[in-house]
């Protein structure tokens, strides 16, 4: 099809196919009718046909049906929601903001999405990756230079992303392919206006993307140019609107114009399925309804206009029938909604959008008094601002997110506030909300905020360079991290965690660029010097904080806010002299700094810390303001601010600060106070707390005054000493306890727990700030100058008569604020509120009554509310209008509010007080810190504080005071003058009297004593206890312990069961429990009275005569005995701890483990189903102790481990060196050595045990608080167990020689295979006793032999004393097979005559230099790899590391035995390590790089060197020499193997210096590698391996390769599947990509992993196919797999890939490898037939003449020798054939067959010399 051609077509026609024509005319029918399905595709193959004859035949119907639109009008008329947008969906954006790598694009109905440099268009992306790769960055065409403000286009939604706080965002792209994704070449018809991006500047013109395959558009430069009438071209990625001029070649090729856009018309073949946003249409109105009209276009479509797209100005011109200009707005494909607009700045084309309107940025502006005219129901409603201007409401913004909607009550509201959000360049109007919580926020925008601005945030998040702090929702600013804190902090997220509360300095705000930055310095914060936010603020001789943001030679650079900047210069830095700063300064260091000069015009500036230091003290010395802390002061209110007020000390007017929370004692009174004053008022009673350079701080809290006056303080740290009580207010609430401030600015801390008598869980809520408080000095630090306090109330001593001074001071403050405001507003209602007091009454009328109580009216309060509760009316019947009187209870004049009561007993007559009668007071009113409460029936009424203590908390609700709770009074003054006439009482709290709920004048019960003999009915019977419901109605508990004599007990038997429900019993009370925690209290006190009883029903108890006892459970469990046997009753199963709880007594539990409830293994499932709760059961006591509370009982009938007996244990943990750990009941712990397992050893021991599974052990003995225990059968069931197979060796005396014995492998080392016998008895094999083969180290020994490998032995010798055990694993000896298997290929050992022969041969040897041996003995001590194949020829058996170093043929340091490492016994470290239980010793082979006195000096560790070591001898001066000598030669060799290059580094150290010396070598670096492996360090041999990479030069490729084909190796070994594959993926980038397969080739192969070698070689075949090298190893491998079929079949894949002159090597090679490792007959043909074709081959007839000289038999080599010397080739060639010849017969004939070869040479040579004479 023609769509599918991609070239350019420059002129020519194509071929028209007929599938195309149809298509054109399918285009016009789909016009017409368009069914409501998905869109159809671009590519419409066969069906296309069938569906234009199918549509073809209803065409008539257009002209019947005159009303037919093709999709459905949509119900009513809203505007686009963001909650509709759909992915593809097609929209007109214009352009609002452009950054470099996004464009801002405001979209229709306020919407706003984000359009991102990558969706743009490809050839842009292309152009940028380009650019980005050539690392040219100055021509870089970015977004500014593409799009501009208020620029207009099409776009498409491409994907809708949710933010991290959860909204939608959405993105945008102006992709041709995306935009016009449903055009096709064959749809594009000359006039359609398309969109696209320039794709390529041409010297006529651009070729424009319009995103449709197969069509290339052309945009003449002249055409474009009389468009944008500017000089300028357009550039790559730019976005055009151009109108198709011309289709050519079926849409192959479109020429386009930028012509103003003309309208779009149905005959250009647009529907539903492509038509595009920002089409003009001509249109008509079809319906006009309240929120927008519905058109018709294009003959048939139906589109909406909501309200905000119709020309305002002809909004009533809008009939049905009207032809109307429309834009299109957006298309929903799936629904095909269409959204179209009639705004003129749409409609007229080419218009540029108006970004802001006229009215300048009003964006974030509070708007008041704005009416709403219109509501549209489903989209929002529009506001008309005070100027007239209009704005939009969307309906989310009419409401609070929360709360529900209603629309016509925003409607009803006469005048509304708003703030406006944002303005639509598409809708051109301001979008504005009519939320409260966005109307308050301070921040709205970056352009609220101004530096030096103190803002309070919340952390979002830590990043490497700083912390993110959220403003507000949309404002961030990031703390840099020198600014995170005054110092600079090494971990910061220890202090800050995510949505923690902060307070930051705002440092600079770039509003343009929405950067804000932030600072968390202390120093920066509460500074109180002027702020420098610009140059013009920095006038000589002012000094404000700066901090350090650079320390250079000549001085610091300090910075202050936004971007001011200067210079302190070396000489100002300090008075001493400074050389290097920046040994005394840091960045980010807040210092104070003074201006000495300042140039605003240039920025510039230099400062002086010296001088602002010294500046300090000058000012000091001026008398600035006097006032002495303590001092009685008055002073004029200034300023009120939010958190105090500012005030002027008269008579001087001296400036200072009074706290709101310092106008009061009580924390309620404070705002009062705040509110009432007004400035200009004067406060007396103020006294000075604290002074300080920068500002006097006052307080008016009269306790704090008191303290002061009385000199009830300290001056100064000095004179704070251990248990001094000082009054003080709380300045800080922490987490870990309360900062409490006193004057003179002392702070102490009270930590958490010494803030109350309580418990508290969290100290944030139990203080207020503010709260004045009595503390006592607990700790003092003097280093730190710092001191801890105590808050509770148990240990401080408050004043006497403190709390009625506080009360009347309260009280007085209170009517200081009822006068003042009284005063202030010249109202009469509070006129007439301030002289009502608590007490007086009034007459009344009553107004309403409801459920929650009534309210009154009152002739002389008019316009007060006046109310009652519902207690205050209760039992008095109101009818509105009835006459009452009332008592008033309290008065709030701030609210105009009364609270009165009319019950009869406090309206009554009053009866006078006396003073010290006590009396019952009631609460009848709570008013934040005070009460009000009414005194018996007295009809007294009085007020009291709800605090009876300055440091009282109240934790819960519960604790706090309620209306209708009972107090204790004594009254102190019947009537006080200074609180009104009222009564003064002290009061507390009763005890909490019962809520009756039968009837409310029952009298409470007083509870129950101990000794009391009580009568009950059972209520209900449980399984641990029994409810008794006593005669006075409450409720009494037996425990099941009371029920029964104890003695009485059966074992297993329910004792509360014996109980019937309902029937009446006779109990005493011997206890209770508290109500709420249900903790049992077994005071015998003989006033405590219990909340719920605890009875006892066992007769011997109730009876009178005896005297029965309280016993606290302390004294109870002090009674039980460890090991005494008592009975108990089954309370709970733990599952958790699988541990059963039992009960002996009501107020003791007990637990007993699983190993101790169970005897059986089989129980262990489910013990819980062995004892039932409440049942009866003899427990054995294994623990008891009350500090801290524990009591363990056994019900097994032990209650402690004894040697000898049997016992349940648990699997901890299974470790192959030492056999089974075990935990045994009672907390101690065993281990079962692996020959204790069994009567009869088994191969693998530890295979059939698991963790945490159950065994019976028997416990053999116990050592260091371990048990040694056996599970062999003849143990733990002697009289069963079958005849014993290995039995247990207790002694080497039950040992004898020649005895054959078998036992575990415990590990095997230089010194030989020890093997564990038993328990406690190991035995050595040497190396030469256990095994026939030769081998030159143990390693082959080891890897064959893993730990606890079951072997039969044969003792040697057995040396008692030492305890040594020797063996034999010689065949000769055990009569079984060798240990090591006969395929390693091994040569024997030499023995007898042989051995003699081959010692004196060794000797000749050793003479050579020492270095070498010592190579040997370093390699000697690494570990071989295991090969699991036969080891091959010798350039097969090296190791992975080095593939390609020969010479180190010892380097396999890292094929450690995988099998030991999973095991985890010994590493390379050898044996040197490892503790064997009986007592060998071996040579660890003491490192031949010490000297011999530092050889010596260490403690040895040879067993045979013991004694000698142990007693220092004297030496002689002969020894003395020797030494002397010694320690010489040592050092000369330490010398020599320093400079010998060819030695072994030993450590990290050598490593590293010999690196430095040749970094580029790859053999050092790989014996790094295999040095950090052979002590099992894979990270560590990685990192070199990296390291490697990164030093080593990159034109040492082949260095480099080593180190990659190392590093795959180790992967292969030691790593996964997933880090090898990484590895080569990154070595195929680095190196040649061939040699990298061919390596890890190699290694799969070797490490025989077959399957991934094989699939590599595939790969490698079709990748390298003109290779030769990759078919030879393939074929290798396949031949040495033993694949001789595939080889051949690969041979003749290799013929037709690789040229043909290759194919005769080919051949030849792989016949060499049939030689070698298939099938050498075959190899024979193969040559034959080769050298048959091509015979003047030399070269072949020689390799071919070698192999068969190694394979043939000497006939066959002789008969291709004569087929040699006849060939036709030069004589020089014969001559060196006859050479070979003679050579071979030489080496294997007879002197008759020499002679007949020199006979054929000299009839070869007659025959030439013939031939020249011819």
């Amino acid at each position: 099809m023609a769509s599918m051609e991609e070239d350019f077509p420059r002129g020519g026609t194509a071929k028209k196919s007929t599938e195309s024509k149809i298509v054109v005319q399918r285009t016009e029918v789909d016009n017409l009718f368009q069914s409501n399905e998905q869109a159809e595709t671009k590519k419409r193959k066969g069906a296309v046909r069938d569906e234009g004859k199918k549509l073809k035949k209803p065409k008539t119907g257009k002209e019947k049906e005159d009303a037919l639109t093709l999709n459905a009008e949509a119900k009513c008329v809203e505007i686009l929601h963001i909650k509709n947008v759909k992915e593809g969906m097609l929209m007109l954006g214009c352009v609002k903001e452009v950054s470099d790598f996004e464009v801002t694009v405001g979209l229709p109905c306020g919407m706003q999405g984000f359009l991102s440099i990558r969706n743009i268009c490809d050839s842009y992306a292309k152009l940028l990756s380009e650019q980005l790769d050539s690392a040219d960055t100055e021509e870089i065409c970015s977004l500014p230079h593409l799009f501009y403000p208020g620029m207009v286009f099409r776009c498409v939604v491409a994907k809708l992303d949710i933010t991290k706080g959860g909204c939608l965002s959405i993105q945008l792209s102006i992709n041709p392919k995306l935009v016009n994704k449903a055009l096709s070449s064959s749809s594009l018809k000359a006039g359609m206006v398309l969109s696209g991006c320039v794709e390529s500047v041409e010297d006529h013109g651009y070729i424009v993307d319009i995103g449709i395959k197969g069509t290339n558009a052309f945009l003449p430069k002249k055409a474009a140019k009389d468009k944008h009438n500017s000089a300028e071209e357009l550039k790559v990625g730019q976005y055009v609107t151009s109108q198709v001029e011309e289709v050519k070649n079926e849409g192959r090729v479109v020429r386009l114009s930028v012509s103003a856009q003309a309208c779009a018309e149905s005959d250009q073949g647009w529907n539903l399925t492509n038509l595009l946003p920002g089409l003009l249409v001509k249109a008509t109105i079809k319906k006009v309804t309240k929120h927008g009209l519905i058109l018709d276009f294009l003959s048939s479509f139906s589109g909406q206009v909501d309200f905000l797209h119709m020309e305002p100005e002809q909004a009533s011109s809008y009939t049905k029938g009207t032809e109307v200009r429309a834009c299109v707005l957006y298309v929903e494909p799936s629904t095909r909604l269409v959204g179209l607009s009639l705004r003129s700045y749409l409609v007229q084309p080419g218009s540029r959008l108006d970004l802001p309107p006229a009215g300048g940025d009003r964006i974030g502006e509070v708007v008041k008094d704005c009416k709403m005219p219109t509501m549209h129901h489903m989209s929002g409603a529009m506001l008309e601002l005070p100027d007239k201007t209009m704005a939009f409401v969307h309906r989310n913004h009419l409401k609070e997110s929360n709360e529900p909607s209603n629309e016509n009550r925003v409607l009803a509201m006469p005048e509304h506030t708003c703030r406006i959000l944002d303005f639509s360049p598409m809708d051109q109007i301001h979008f504005a909300s009519l939320r409260k919580s966005m109307i308050d926020k301070p921040f709205y925008r970056y352009h609220d905020l101004q530096a030096g601005q103190v803002v309070e945030g919340t952390v979002s998040v830590l990043l490497n360079h700083g912390m993110v702090v959220h403003v507000s929702d949309h404002i961030k600013g990031l703390v840099p991290r020198t600014h995170l804190s005054d110092i600079v902090l090494k971990n910061p997220e220890k202090k800050y965690v995510e949505g923690m509360k902060i307070k930051c300095r705002v440092l600079s705000v770039d509003a343009e660029n929405k950067k804000l930055y932030l600072t968390r310095k202390k120093a920066l914060i509460e500074s109180s010097l002027p702020l420098f936010l610009s140059y013009a603020d920095a006038r000589p001789g002012r000094v404000s904080h700066s901090y350090i943001v650079s320390i250079k030679d000549f001085g610091c650079i300090v910075r202050f806010y936004n971007s001011v900047k200067g210079l302190v210069p070396l000489r100002e830095l300090s008075s001493e002299p400074v050389t290097n700063p920046e040994e005394v300064f840091y960045v980010g260091q807040v210092l104070k700094a003074k201006v000495l000069q300042c140039d605003p015009d240039k920025a510039k500036m230099v400062l002086s810390f010296k001088a602002a230091v010294e500046g300090d003290s000058e000012e000091a010395a001026k008398p600035q303001f006097d006032c002495e802390v303590g001092k009685k002061l008055e002073a004029k209110v200034l300023k009120k601010s939010v958190n105090g007020l500012e005030v002027a000390i008269l008579p001087d007017e001296i400036r200072a600060m009074l706290p709101t929370m310092h106008l009061s004692d009580h924390t309620s009174n404070c705002p009062l106070l705040w509110e009432s004053l007004q400035e200009g008022d004067n406060i007396s009673n103020l006294i000075c707390v604290n002074q300080n350079k920068q500002n006097i701080a006052l307080s008016k809290k009269p306790t704090v005054r008191w303290s002061l006056e009385e000199g009830v303080v300290a001056k100064d740290f000095s004179e704070i000493t251990v248990g001094m009580q000082l009054i003080g207010w709380i300045k800080n609430i922490m987490s870990y306890g309360v900062f409490v401030e006193f004057p003179y600015g002392l702070v102490g801390l009270a930590p958490k727990s010494a803030m109350t008598d309580k418990f508290i869980s969290d100290a944030t809520t139990a203080f207020q700030l503010g709260q004045t408080v009595i503390a006592k000095v607990t700790n003092l630090d003097e280093e730190k100058r710092r001191f801890l306090i105590t808050l509770k109330i148990s240990e401080v001593i408050s004043p006497g008569g403190d709390a009625q001074t506080r009360l009347i001071n309260g009280l007085q403050e209170r009517r200081a604020v009822t006068e003042m405001l009284a005063m202030r507003d010249n109202s009469d209602l509070r006129q007439q509120l301030a002289a009502l007091s608590v007490g007086e009454k009034l007459k009344l009328t009553v107004d309403t009554t409801k459920d929650t109580g009534a309210t009154f009216k009152s002739d002389d309060l008019v316009g007060a509310t006046i109310l009652a509760t519902k207690h205050h009316v209760m039992g008095v019947h109101l009818t509105p209008g009835q006459k009452v009187t009332a008592v008033i209870l309290h008065i709030d004049i701030l609210a105009t509010c009364v609270h009165v009561s009319i019950l009869s007993k406090l309206v009554g007559k009053k009866k006078s007080l006396t003073e010290g009668s006590k009396y019952t007071a009631m609460v009848q009113h709570i008013d934040k810190d005070f009460a009000v409460v009414s005194l018996d029936d007295t009809a007294q009424l009085t007020v009291i504080q709800t605090s009876s203590h300055l440091n009282e908390v109240f934790l819960s609700e519960s604790d706090k005071l309620k209306p209708g709770m009972s107090l204790a009074v004594e009254v102190i003054e019947p009537s006080c003058q200074e609180a009104q006439g009222l009564p003064l009482v002290s009061w507390e709290r009763s005890a909490p009297k019962r809520q009756r709920t039968t009837s409310e004048n029952q009298t409470g019960s007083r509870g129950h004593r101990f000794g009391e003999i009580v009568k009950g009915k059972v209520r209900t019977v449980k399984p641990t206890s029994i409810q008794v419901t006593l005669e006075d109605g409450s409720t009494g508990s037996v425990h099941v312990s009371e029920v029964v004599e104890t003695a009485e007990v059966c074992q297993r038997s329910f004792p509360t069961s014996l109980v019937k429900v309902g029937s009446t019993v006779t109990a005493m009370v011997i206890g209770g429990r508290e109500a709420s925690s249900h903790r049992f209290l077994p005071f015998s006190h003989p006033k405590f009275t219990y909340t719920i009883p605890e009875l006892t029903l066992i007769p011997s108890k109730l009876d009178k005569s005896t005297d029965f006892k309280a016993v606290t459970a302390k004294d109870k469990l002090n009674s039980y005995k460890v090991g005494e046997e008592i009975t108990c009753f089954v309370s709970k199963f733990n599952p958790e701890r699988k541990s059963l709880e039992v009960t002996t007594d009501p107020c003791i539990t007990g637990t007993v483990e699983l190993l101790a409830t169970i005897t059986d293994p089989k129980d262990a499932g489910h013990p819980e189903k062995l004892y039932k709760l409440g049942q009866a059961v003899r427990a054995k006591v294994v623990e008891v102790t009350s500090k801290p509370h524990r009591f363990v009982l056994s019900l097994t009938g032990v209650h402690k481990l004894e040697k000898g007996s049997v016992t349940l244990g648990m699997v901890t943990n299974i470790q192959p060196q030492v056999g089974l750990l075990v935990k045994l009941p009672f907390g101690s712990m065993g281990t079962v050595a692996v020959t204790d397992l069994a009567d009869a050893y088994r191969p693998n021991p530890l295979d059939g045990y698991s963790k945490d599974q159950l065994l019976r052990c028997f416990l053999l003995g116990s050592e260091n608080g371990k048990w040694q225990l056996s599970l062999r059968p003849s143990r733990l069931n002697p009289q069963q167990a079958k005849p014993v197979k290995d039995p247990e060796v207790l002694s080497v005396d039950k040992l004898r020689e020649g005895q054959i014995i078998r036992g575990y492998i415990t590990s095997v080392g230089e010194q030989g295979v020890f093997i564990r016998l038993s328990r406690s008895i190991t035995g050595r094999a040497e190396l030469q006793q256990s095994t026939k083969y030769f081998v030159n180290t143990h390693k082959v020994l080891s890897e064959h032999l893993p730990p606890n490998t079951l072997l039969t032995t044969k003792i040697l010798s057995i040396d008692k004393e030492e305890e040594l055990v020797n063996l034999s694993l010689l065949p000769v000896d055990t009569g079984k097979s060798d240990v090591l298997p006969e395929s390693l290929r091994l040569p024997l050992r030499l023995i007898g005559e042989e051995k003699k022969k081959h010692d004196i041969e060794k000797k000749k040897k050793k003479k050579r230099t020492l270095p070498e041996s010592e190579q040997k003995q370093a390699e000697s001590q690494v570990p071989k790899k295991k090969k699991k194949t036969k080891k091959r020829r010798s350039d097969d058996n090296d190791s992975g590391v080095e593939v390609y170093f020969r010479e180190e043929e010892d380097m396999d340091d890292e094929e450690e035995p995988k099998s030991d490492s999973v095991k985890v016994t010994q590493s390379s470290a050898g044996p040197s390590r490892l503790q064997v239980a009986a007592g060998f010793s071996w040579d660890a082979g003491l490192s031949s790089l010490k000297p011999a006195s530092a050889a010596q000096d260490e403690d040895s560790s040879d067993g045979e060197d013991q004694e000698g070591s142990s007693k220092p001898q004297k030496k002689s001066r002969h020894e003395l020499e020797q030494e002397k000598k010694a320690a010489e030669k040592a050092l000369v060799q330490r010398e020599a193997q320093l400079m010998d290059t060819s030695l072994r580094p030993q450590d990290t150290a050598a490593f590293e210096r010999l690196l430095l010396a040749s970094p580029n070598s790859s053999l050092l670096w790989l014996q790094y590698m295999a040095h950090h492996l052979q002590a099992t360090q894979i990270e560590q041999a990685r990192t070199v391996a990296e390291r490697a990479l990164k030093t080593i030069s990159f034109r040492e490729e082949q260095e480099k390769l080593n180190v990659w084909v190392a590093l795959l190796n180790l992967e292969n070994m030691y790593g996964t599947e997933e880090s090898l594959k990484k590895v080569f993926e990154r070595a195929l980038q680095f190196c040649e990509p061939m040699p990298v397969y061919q390596q890890l080739a190699d290694i799969y192969a070797k490490s025989d992993k077959i399957k991934e070698a094989e699939g590599l070689y595939k790969t490698m075949v079709k990748r390298f196919r003109q290779s030769k090298a990759v078919w030879l190893s393939y074929g290798t491998f396949l031949l040495q797999q033993g694949q001789g079929d595939a080889a051949s079949a690969l041979l003749q894949r290799a013929l037709k890939s690789l040229p043909s002159k290759e194919s005769v090597d080919v051949i030849g090679k792989f016949a060499q490898l049939e030689f070698r490792y298939g099938d050498a007959e075959k190899g024979r043909t193969m040559f034959d037939k080769v050298l048959t074709t091509y015979p003047k081959r030399t070269d072949l007839w020689s390799v071919f003449i070698d192999l068969m000289v190694k394979h043939g038999s000497q006939k066959e080599v002789r008969a291709l020798f004569d087929r040699v010397i006849h060939l036709s080739v030069s004589v020089k060639k014969i001559k060196f054939f006859f050479k070979r010849y003679l050579e071979y017969e030489k080496k294997h004939g007879t002197p008759q067959s020499i002679q007949t070869v020199k006979e054929k040479a000299m009839e070869f040579v007659e025959a030439k010399g013939t031939e020249a004479a011819n």
